[in-house]
């Protein structure tokens, strides 16, 4: 067969146009390192992955923090929709759990005190009389190695971090993972691992702050707010769980039809005052340790849709009620009175002292593994 020479530099030129299309396609997914800060002499990185699609995930190796999310709204722009600090000595200053992985211990322990196969055990009350998301140095708070994952289909981050026998109360040296990977669906995966040598008690969860509208300006109270569940758990005054699991039907804890989180909040229900707004745990419908829909946010304005898909048996919801305008976050953005919402994945608050809740130990020989997606998209 006869190819001219012109025939021959068209096709060279179409399969290079290709190539480098395809290259530019593949750059797109990837994962950059740069530094962040130092910590107690040590570097502090922060790692951003990148999807297909422009979306980008900030971690940082100090507390495992998710320092932004960046997604599309309904026109195409792109805007951050967590709220946290641009620069870590803030995080490391003043933040509350601003996207932080927690542990051991994910919500609140009653008086810091529980009992594991005939032993009591006394961890920090950093919370009031209870204690609160690890301690006094939680896993918000330590420098956790980190492996990138150059993985070109989705990029990722291995966090590992190895807690002590007795660091901050709690029994045996636990070594723990999170991975954090970015899909071409807009997700982001959370996955969690651990093992210990003594028994002891382990609920992870990540704690960002969301705000789908503008990433803490504004209140979230227009945020239509969807959760599968038709209990929860009632609190007392010191936002402890009271052990009952109370039906959501004809309370403001009805969000089994999409509601706007401000349509009750304000409301003299006891629960709402003790929590000075949403500060609970949902008892999540069809639990069976496997993946599904638990329930999503949606911001009208933007048109930015969250859904939040786990294996865990509840849901944390937090109004930000605690946020009162002394904090200044990303972009010298001032954050008001709830102008973010936490959707913590998790086992129940104060579980080992509630022996009715889904047990929270974790035994030698054992391994420990939960997992959560964030998965973003826009309703036009």
């Amino acid at each position: 067969m006869f190819c001219s020479k012109k025939t021959v530099f068209i096709v060279l030129i179409t399969l290079f146009a290709f190539v480098n299309c395809t290259q530019k396609e593949t750059d797109q997914m990837k994962i950059e390192k740069e530094v962040f800060g130092e910590y107690e002499g040590q570097p502090v990185y922060l790692y951003t992955l990148t999807n297909d699609n422009g979306m980008k995930v900030s971690i940082t190796n100090y507390g495992g923090i998710v320092q932004k999310i960046i997604v599309p709204d309904k026109d195409g722009n792109l805007g951050d929709v967590v709220l946290g600090y641009d620069k870590l000595e803030d995080y490391v200053k003043d933040s509350p759990y601003f996207g932080a992985s927690i542990g051991r211990y994910g919500n609140r322990i009653a008086k810091g005190k529980f009992s594991l196969n005939d032993s009591v055990y006394t961890l920090a009350t950093n919370n009031g009389p209870n204690h609160l998301h690890g301690g006094d140095k939680g896993f918000d708070k330590v420098l956790w190695d980190a492996k990138m994952l150059e993985d070109e289909k989705m990029p990722g981050l291995e966090l590992s971090h190895v807690s002590v026998d007795g660091e901050e109360g709690y029994p045996g040296t636990l070594s723990v993972k999170v991975t954090f990977t970015l899909t071409n669906d807009n997700e982001l995966k959370i996955d969690y691992w651990a093992e210990t040598d003594k028994p002891t008690v382990c609920n992870l969860t990540n704690h960002s702050y969301f705000n789908l509208k503008d990433g803490g300006k504004s209140p979230i109270l227009d945020h239509l707010l969807f959760v599968d569940s038709d209990r929860y758990t009632p609190i007392d005054e010191t936002l402890i769980p009271t052990g009952e699991l109370a039906p959501v039907e004809g309370t403001p804890f009805n969000f089994t039809e999409p509601t706007k989180i401000g349509a009750w909040i304000d409301t003299e229900n006891e629960q709402l005052v003790n929590g000075k707004g949403y500060d609970h745990n949902f008892v999540l419908n069809n639990w069976t340790g496997e993946m599904r829909l638990v329930g999503w946010i949606h911001d009208e304005a933007s048109g930015r849709k969250m859904e939040i898909f786990t294996v865990e048996p509840g849901l944390q919801f937090y109004s930000g009620n605690f946020l009162d305008g002394t904090l200044t976050g990303k972009n010298g953005v001032v954050y008001n009175f709830r102008t973010g919402m936490c959707l913590e994945t998790q086992h129940f608050p104060d579980s080992p002292n509630q022996p009715d809740f889904p047990s929270t130990t974790l035994l030698p020989g054992e391994t420990y593994e939960t997992h959560t997606i964030y998965k973003f998209s826009v309703m036009k």
